[in-house]
């Protein structure tokens, strides 16, 4: 098979199972084992068996031939051996121990598979926006309600007034509510204004009136005596 259609097919199995960080290398100058090399991450043992049985599936259909497989057992590491080219498949971790990418990365192959990609997913929003013209914008007309918007913004910005905090509220936070002074009656016409340092006049009781009588009737019988 050819090493171009072959290198397609393995990145396209990858990406069907969502590989991370694809990267694929011409070794042709380094070693006359293989042509490429190709390295992608998984982010489990479910999904780096996933991508290595993805790859020997689309290989066998399209009549390419594997040499071996290692490491699905364990699934941290699945190498694929296409016989030209060679793909391991690595967890993030053990990716980043082993750099195989500084041992087989001297040229990296550009897939057309990525540009395809990257053309589909560009959207109307890549597209050249057209220029705005810097026109003096038209005065704007204040109405009623916008004048309303305005008074109700400039109400949201004041600070907003510390609730009345009850007795019971007072007595369980433990706080002593403040006392409220007597208010002092006010006077009617009914009532008489005594002024200030005046003697006031106080009616007399029955009983003071009963011995008043009694001592005045003891005096004129004292005098009709002496009298005599």
């Amino acid at each position: 098979m050819d090493i171009k259609k072959l290198q397609t097919l393995v990145f396209d199995a990858l990406e069907d199972v969502k590989g991370q960080d694809i990267q694929v290398f011409d070794t042709t100058e380094i070693t006359s084992l293989f042509d490429r090399v190709c390295v992608v991450s998984g982010t489990s043992n479910r999904q780096t068996k996933a991508l290595a049985a993805s790859v020997r599936d689309k290989v066998k259909e399209n009549g390419g031939e594997i040499v071996g497989m290692e490491g699905e057992g364990t699934g941290e590491w699945v190498l694929v051996d296409l016989g030209d080219m060679v793909v391991h498949i690595m967890q993030p971790a053990i990716r980043a121990y082993y750099r195989l990418e500084e041992l087989w990365g001297g040229k990296e192959v550009k897939m057309g598979a990525a540009k395809r990609t990257s053309k589909m997913t560009a959207g109307p929003m890549d597209e050249e926006k057209p220029k705005r013209s810097r026109s003096k914008a038209a005065p704007v007309e204040v109405t009623p309600d916008m004048m309303a918007i305005q008074t109700t913004l400039e109400d949201e910005k004041k600070p907003a007034r510390k609730p009345r905090v009850s007795k019971v509220a007072a007595e369980l936070a433990g706080e002593k509510p403040a006392r409220k002074t007597a208010a002092k009656p006010r006077a009617t016409a009914a009532t008489p204004k005594i002024p200030s340092g005046g003697r006031v006049k106080v009616a007399a009781t029955k009983t003071a009136t009963a011995s008043a009588k009694e001592a005045a009737v003891k005096k004129a019988t004292t005098r009709r005596k002496t009298a005599e």
